[in-house]
């Protein structure tokens, strides 16, 4: 009983230490580029780049990807190297 009470314990802390980037909107970027860096930094499918792009553009801002910010920091510095603003949060 204490093993299983300690791997629902480490499964806890673990979801305590992931991240998600937040891709905001702007003025200057367009869908087409926007799509595509999303397809090729974060690996989304295109169909999955338009809605986050879509509901970036609708309401402000969008959670483009999740998981360990040692992992997430590459991308997001890659999306505002393209001219995006994103943020880890």
């Amino acid at each position: 009983m204490k093993e299983k009470y300690q791997e629902e314990l480490s499964e806890d802390t673990a979801v305590m230490d992931k991240a998600s980037i937040i891709l905001y909107n702007d003025d200057y970027n367009t869908f087409d580029h926007v799509i595509h860096c999303l397809v090729t930094i974060c690996g989304h499918e295109v169909i999955a780049a338009e809605q986050c792009a879509y509901i970036v553009h609708t309401t402000g801002k969008c959670v483009v990807k999740y998981g360990y910010p040692e992992d997430l920091t590459p991308k997001c510095v890659s999306l505002r190297d393209r001219g995006l603003t994103a943020a880890i949060e």
